[in-house]
């Protein structure tokens, strides 16, 4: 018989917290929550493995909170009593806004800040000075605060809680923690939580943590074939593009998809590429302002944008980067000086960010690591949710795909790419019009793209944070997917003629559905455009890959 789930009422946690827990609708606990809330609740350290979206962020926000609630109780100080280290700015304003809506009805206990932003040392010292009861930041910027004096943790802090583990030495941070150490008490609780146990996150353990409870729940790394269906397809440079215009323009892909690139300049031609067709698309990437990325990830959320692609660089680069060569640093340096926009070495979309309701991950760029493709997939099948990921494999990531497979397969034998039995033969007739987009995506073209958004970008996350501060409402009227048009686009590139249309998907793909969606959009209430939008992302949104027979798939069709 198997053991009863402890519920969150049975944990003995203030009554204010369960009824934040339940206005956040959350029934039951996950299992890493209903592990490690108990032991944390306890006194004792914690390293927890946890895939993706089975809510690790709660499983330590929960115990933080009642921890201090308890102890004001008793003491009235004012103090920073708990410190939340993150990989990144995008985790970070994340993990405050869990924390605040765990303290939705104890605000006034609970302060929480986030530090983690790109405002100047000196410009988040007021807020340093009020003492919030959590501060959530990245290595780097708490140390430059701790060093300013602005923080002082050495007397009061009781917990650190260090969230994505595996990722903190892969971002550079490793001299930043330990420097970090030293400004700490000697006596804290202390929480490690990563997606990943890696030889990075053995070493913080030894750095951190005093007699853990180690935690390796869920022995996959990812959701098994029931919930995540991942494929791969083998084709190189211009079928990739080929492949990508055909799911994207014949909306074979369904549902809110992440496609991950390797670089800024990638992400920029493939935007320019698909503009070509009149296909919108978000890009995300380093370069942008961390205002104008928190607001594209919260507007793909609450369904603005159907597609982003994101650059994924840090991911991507090579793990050694942080002990890179003297040369290189310098070769790096003398670049940025001849006015390259400066990366920031904090960005992270693969890794921790809460994509919500995420349908496809397609990998337009194999990644570089097995840990790069577990966090990248793991945007998708998030808490009980389906998901399809889809890996664009040329002949040089063969090897790369070979270690992740090996990696999955040890992992749990479920959870193993697919070969996708895609026809490509089928989709011929769209190839000289893909090589007429690739031939007006130039690097000039690239590079006026990357400068024109860029532009835009700062504009509105700086001249107009005051206005819209006071106008939330008009920033929800700024989109992030506009077309940036310094490609020339020739407008019938934008149809698709019926005789181009293979056989097999004459069923599937109407041209006019587009058409009939826009007048449907201006006749109906919105009531009625969300529940036909809604029967139209029924069942597995990537069920029109699969070729079966004709008849099958005009049945098929007709679904839809």
């Amino acid at each position: 018989m198997a053991a009863e789930v402890l519920q969150f009422h049975e944990m003995g946690l203030d009554d204010r917290l369960l009824k934040a827990v339940a206005d956040l609708g959350w029934s039951r606990p996950t299992l890493i929550q209903e592990k490690a809330i108990p032991l944390a609740l306890e006194g004792k350290d914690l390293l927890a493995r946890a895939r993706t979206g089975s809510g690790k962020t709660a499983a330590f926000a929960v115990p933080v909170i009642q921890r201090i609630l308890a102890s004001k109780q008793t003491v009235r100080e004012q103090a920073v009593r708990a410190l939340i280290l993150v990989p990144t700015k995008e985790l970070g304003q994340q993990v405050q806004t869990m924390i605040r809506q765990l303290t939705s009805f104890c605000s006034r206990d609970v302060r929480v800040a986030d530090i983690s932003g790109k405002a100047d040392v000196s410009t988040q010292r007021p807020i340093l000075m009020e003492k919030p009861d959590v501060v959530v930041g990245t290595p780097s910027r708490v140390l430059a605060h701790l060093k300013a004096q602005n923080l002082v943790l050495h007397s009061s802090l009781e917990m650190l809680v260090v969230d994505e583990a595996d990722l903190l030495f892969s971002f550079g941070f490793e001299a930043d923690l330990k420097n970090l150490l030293c400004h700490l008490p000697k006596i804290y609780q202390s929480f490690l939580m990563s997606a990943t146990f890696t030889e990075d996150v053995q070493a913080l353990k030894e750095l951190l943590l005093h007699n853990p409870v180690i935690l390796k729940l869920q022995g996959s790394q990812l959701p098994d074939s029931s919930q995540l269906q991942q494929y791969s397809i083998k084709c190189e440079e211009e079928d990739k593009f080929l492949l990508i215009y055909t799911l994207l323009k014949l909306r074979l892909v369904q549902g809110k998809t992440l496609v991950f690139v390797g670089t800024v300049d990638r992400s920029y031609r493939l935007k320019l590429f698909l503009e070509q067709f009149g296909v919108p698309a978000c890009v995300l990437n380093s370069e942008l302002p961390v205002q104008s990325r928190c607001h594209i990830i919260t507007q793909f959320n609450q369904g603005f944008y159907d597609y982003i692609i994101a650059s994924d660089e840090q991911s991507l680069a090579d793990p050694a980067a942080s002990s890179q060569s003297t040369a290189r640093k310098e070769k790096k340096k003398k670049a940025t000086e001849k006015g390259g926009k400066a990366k920031d070495k904090e960005y992270g979309v693969s890794r921790g960010v809460d994509f919500q309701n995420v349908a496809n991950v397609v990998n337009f760029d194999f990644p570089t690591s097995v840990e790069s493709y577990i966090h990248r997939v793991g945007r998708t099948a998030r808490a009980d949710n389906p998901g399809t990921a889809l890996s664009f494999i040329s002949h040089t990531e063969l090897s790369l795909l070979a270690e992740v497979e090996e990696a999955l397969i040890g992992d749990n034998a479920d959870s193993v790419l697919k070969p996708y039995q895609f026809k490509m033969e089928e989709i011929e007739g769209f190839r000289y019009r893909c090589r007429d987009a690739m031939r007006a995506v130039t690097k000039q073209a690239v590079r006026e793209a990357r400068l024109k958004e860029i532009k835009q970008e700062l504009l509105n996350s700086e001249k107009l944070k005051t206005y819209f501060d006071d106008n939330p409402r008009d920033l929800q009227l700024l989109r992030h997917d506009k077309d940036l048009h310094p490609a020339v686009v020739k407008p019938h590139m934008k149809n698709i003629p019926d005789y181009l249309i293979p056989e097999t998907l004459k069923g599937v793909f109407n041209p006019l559905r587009g058409k009939r969606r826009k007048r449907m959009m201006k006749s109906k209430p919105e009531g009625v455009i969300k529940s036909s939008l809604k029967k139209n992302t029924r069942g597995d949104p990537l069920r029109s890959f699969r070729y079966t027979d004709r008849k099958n798939r005009k049945g098929k069709g007709g679904e839809s």
